[in-house]
């Protein structure tokens, strides 16, 4: 098998998928196993190109050419490598949580539901192999319009209302912004290929360096960088498993692999260091995790705090990235990881009480560890690696971004990590407590652990985030070749 095949594949598998639930959706057990299948077949796939990009391969595939300089190309390079292999491993997880979810809440058209995500995991390994700006843009207005019929999925009047917001910000930040963007790098250089160490040096300088980045950056949506990040908690009408694809699988690790990819290979670390303008986006991004930690400290709906606490989370790797050494790089990378496996299992765990007890507010959850005690030793592993507590995943990400900000007296993101780790504290650890040690309300209706896909799923997810805390090295051997190959 040649990686150019594998490329394809990977890309492609999953509409194939899709198209083989359509002709199962009237036989739920068929459809399901399509589901999985297909999912265990892209991890494959995606897999085998991994031995050629540890080994410095940068495996391509090139499908037409427009105009010089601007094609619609795909390469395989260590970020979006990991990217890729992160969200085809989790399709597998979120599959086994979707069935039992779909079916123990009696979700009306899952069907489309299923065919639906399968198209937004097609999206993404197209936005993570993309090899130009072009066509990561494509593939990224392609997750946008598959994830709405996503967030939309209950179809009531509010639900619609929320999706249309979801859908408004992202498609008037893409186009409004980040289009605009794009043309604007090929006016000025030429060429849209992404280069280790930036094509942006020499054509661009001054100010115009700093409006062109603000126009990526905003034109980002997905990256939930204030003040473009209230589509986020929008989506929160969504079912579970849609809100897990929105925050650990594809959606928000979509933004910030693509703001991260965008500074090492369309600016490139030597530019921005030395250019001024470009300064702004610490500050930006340092605000967002303080102002979202804030706002997640005043929630009382459980799905709502666990979305702001993602906006905040993903500036983390935003503000990694600005921080523009060696380590903070990797650490923006290892992020992008262990918020993936924490957050997932925080929002499976969220689902898990509703399903089981209907519950969506914190003040709900006293007592609920001693009913649900797998559920809740999960969410207990999330919350402890969001706020980033050894053994977890969490704690090993900081640690490259503090290190990476120790390189350079960087007492902004030093400041904005401990304070924002405080903060993160400061709700969670309410939550947790209240849950095991807690008294439950009086009347409340007996009830035991969500089913068994359920439970399993997030215990897997919750084994993850424990696990990366102690095998994290080929993750690191990989962003340390993407970091040695920049110039």
């Amino acid at each position: 098998m040649t990686a150019a095949f594998a490329i394809a594949a990977a890309i492609l598998l999953p509409l194939v998928g899709a198209a083989g639930i359509v002709l199962t959706g009237r036989s739920p057990n068929l459809r399901e196993s399509v589901t999985l299948l297909t999912a265990v077949a892209l991890a494959v796939f995606v897999g085998s190109l991994l031995p050629d990009v540890m080994a410095g391969g940068r495996p391509a595939l090139n499908v037409a050419t427009l105009l010089p300089g601007v094609s619609v190309a795909f390469t395989v390079e260590p970020l979006g490598m990991l990217f890729a292999a992160l969200a085809s491993v989790l399709w597998i997880v979120n599959s086994i949580y979707s069935f039992g979810y779909m079916r123990a809440n009696a979700e009306k058209h899952q069907t489309r539901f299923y065919v639906c995500f399968a198209i937004a995991i097609a999206a993404t390994m197209g936005i993570a192999f993309a090899g130009n700006l072009l066509t990561l843009f494509l593939f990224y207005e392609m997750l946008t319009l598959s994830t709405y019929p996503l967030v939309s999925h209950k179809g009531d009047a509010a639900t619609v209302a929320s999706a249309r917001v979801y859908l408004g910000i992202l498609l008037a930040t893409s186009i409004g912004l980040l289009l605009p963007a794009i043309v604007w790098t090929y006016t000025a250089t030429g060429t849209l290929q992404f280069e280790p160490g930036g094509i942006i040096e020499g054509h661009l300088q001054g100010p115009a360096v700093g409006l062109l980045l603000a126009l990526f950056v905003f034109g980002i949506g997905k990256a939930a960088v204030m003040p473009v990040h209230r589509w986020l908690p929008a989506a929160m009408v969504a079912p579970t498993p849609v809100s897990a694809l929105l925050h650990a699988v594809a959606v928000v690790k979509a933004g910030v692999f693509t703001v991260t990819k965008v500074i090492l290979y369309v600016f490139g670390i030597d530019l921005l260091v030395v250019e001024p303008s470009s300064s702004w986006l610490l500050y930006m991004a340092g605000f967002t995790i303080l102002a979202a930690s804030v706002v997640a400290l005043r929630q009382q709906n459980l799905k709502r705090m666990l979305a702001y606490s993602t906006i905040g989370q993903l500036s983390y790797v935003v503000l990694a990235a600005a921080v523009l050494t060696p380590l903070s790089e990797i650490g923006a990378a290892v992020h992008i990881v262990a918020h993936a496996f924490g957050k997932i299992t925080l929002f499976f765990a969220a689902g898990a009480i509703y399903t089981a007890s209907k519950k969506t507010e914190l003040s709900q959850l006293a007592g609920i560890g001693a009913r649900m005690p797998w559920t809740m030793a999960a969410f207990t592993i999330g919350a402890l690696s969001m706020i980033g507590v050894p053994p977890t995943g969490g704690f090993v990400s900081k640690w490259f971004i503090l290190a990476g900000a120790f390189q350079t007296d960087n007492y902004v993101a030093l400041f904005t990590i401990i304070l924002s780790t405080a903060l993160n504290a400061a709700y969670f650890l309410p939550v947790v407590f209240a849950a095991w040690f807690g008294r439950e309300a009086p009347g409340q209706k007996p009830h035991g652990e969500a089913p068994f896909p359920i439970v399993l799923a997030l215990s897997l997810t919750a084994l993850a985030t424990l696990g990366f805390f102690f095998f994290n090295q080929p993750v690191l051997d990989l962003e340390r070749q993407l970091v040695e190959s920049l110039p």
